[in-house]
């Protein structure tokens, strides 16, 4: 029965290898080839010998490379199903064991001058197809010692060859040249194929990471995608922030008068528009809670404390001056009621980076200092920006603030001194540059800072207008 079993299997392994399954897939072009370049070769051999150019020993050879390289074929096979040797190994080794039986046929024409540059002439394309260019050396050598070899049983060496021997050979050249063609350009179309799928994968790829990145701030995107093994930006870590709070003061009495898909286009136009003016700053958009906002400043990009704590409150004085034309823009919707931004900005050193579970992460900031930006922005009136002393002291010198004295905050044993964002000192005074002001009928933004000069024009016509209308 154990005998059966072992011949068994060593028929299913003989017919494995020579189908080419298992551990080697047979590259059925390069078989093939070889296969006709024996042919050819075995072909011309056994014409030379009927017009009496060759001796008998080379057409006994011809024989032979009818069949060479089929049980060649089907040894490696066999040999890679057994795992004796790589495919790598098995390449290399047919290519030498046909460089050499190569060289042995040319030795046996004598050297014939058509059968020689047949032989060189597709030993090379066979290189340059199997792109095994490093064995070409090594492939000549054995070539030339092939050649020594057959010149010992074979006739002395003449560059002549027979009329029916060369043009056999030539045939087989241009065939073998056309097969070779052939070969080259389905590879070439297998490879812009190949290219299309990349591309094709690659915008799939780009459009998906465009769609991912609505959902992460850009800095962290980027992060993500640019990080090495080393990076350690996205870790957890303490660092100096400036964070911001802001909310919508009477939104959710809003959201009890209007029908919900009106209420998400309000609440989504105003997140964008908040969210560009924090990308402008250089702010870390990290969530948004309903009409609620949280942005800081100082991860994973930093210019040191004072400059983010001046962006989160440059960030801030720009989002209350866009209210004014997000309501105009509000009212021509039909919402009646006045919408007013409040936020709280405080700045100290916080944990900073990813939290969650391993399935889950998100990247984000935590401590004290969070809430009590957090305690700022709820203590806030409409359109009004409280800061904490700790960001006052590094802003004071760019931008005016008012004094408010001290607070009593839900988690902190001490009051907490507070600050009134005015505007910035250059904005106030005779030589200010921003002028706004909002009445029942009437809205004006005046920032003569950002004005083009072509534009002014426009405004002086426009204000006459008005002024013209006021006194009718």
């Amino acid at each position: 029965m154990d005998s059966k079993q072992q011949r068994a299997d060593l028929f299913a392994k003989w017919s494995a290898a020579w189908r080419g399954d298992g551990l080697y897939q047979a590259d059925n072009r390069l078989y093939l080839q070889r296969a006709l370049i024996f042919l050819f070769l075995a072909w011309a051999m056994l014409c030379g010998w009927l017009e009496q150019a060759f001796p008998l020993v080379t057409a006994g050879f011809a024989g032979y490379l009818l069949l060479y390289p089929h049980f060649s074929e089907w040894l490696c096979r066999l040999r890679l199903c057994s795992q004796r040797i790589t495919t790598m190994q098995a390449s290399r080794n047919l290519l030498l064991g046909d460089s050499l039986h190569l060289g042995i046929a040319i030795g046996l024409t004598g050297l014939s001058l058509v059968p020689t540059f047949y032989v060189i002439c597709l030993l090379v394309f066979y290189l340059v197809l199997r792109k095994d260019i490093r064995y070409l050396l090594p492939g000549l050598c054995l070539l030339v010692l092939g050649c020594s070899a057959g010149l010992l049983f074979g006739i002395p060496p003449s560059l002549h060859t027979p009329v029916a021997t060369a043009t056999l050979t030539l045939v087989g050249l241009v065939l073998q040249l056309g097969l070779l063609a052939w070969q080259l350009q389905q590879q070439n179309q297998k490879g812009i194929r190949l290219q299309q799928e990349v591309t094709a994968a690659e915008s799939r790829h780009n459009a998906l990471a465009r769609e991912l990145a609505k959902y992460l701030s850009p800095q962290v995107w980027q992060m993500v995608f640019r990080k090495t093994a080393t990076d350690t930006a996205l870790k957890t870590q303490r660092k100096k922030l400036t964070i911001f709070f802001s909310d919508i003061k009477g939104f959710t009495e809003l959201s009890e008068e209007m029908e919900p898909e009106d209420l998400a286009a309000i609440l989504n136009g105003y997140l964008s528009e908040m969210t560009i003016i924090a990308l402008r700053h250089g702010g870390t958009v990290d969530k948004f809670i309903g009409d609620s906002v949280m942005v800081f400043f100082g991860d994973p990009q930093s210019r040191g404390a004072r400059q983010d704590a001046i962006a989160a409150v440059s960030m801030a004085i720009e989002m209350r001056k866009h209210m004014r034309t997000l309501r105009q823009r509000w009212e021509g919707m039909g919402v009646h009621k006045r919408l007013e931004v409040r936020m709280g900005i405080n700045t100290g050193y916080c944990t900073v980076g990813t939290f969650g579970a391993e399935s889950r992460m998100d990247y984000t900031v935590i401590g004290r200092e969070v809430n009590l930006a957090s305690r700022l922005e709820s203590a806030a009136s409409a359109d009004e920006i409280l800061i904490s002393g700790e960001t006052y002291t590094l802003i004071k010198d760019e931008i005016m603030g008012r004094d408010k004295g001290q607070i009593q905050v839900k988690g902190f044993s001490r009051p907490v001194s507070i600050y009134q964002v005015m505007d910035y000192r250059r904005d106030l005074g005779p030589g200010r540059s921003y002028l706004a002001r909002e009445l029942p009928g009437f809205s004006m933004q005046l920032d003569t800072a950002n004005l083009n000069l072509e534009d002014i024009d426009d405004v002086v016509q426009t204000l006459q207008q008005a002024l013209e209308e006021l006194q009718d």
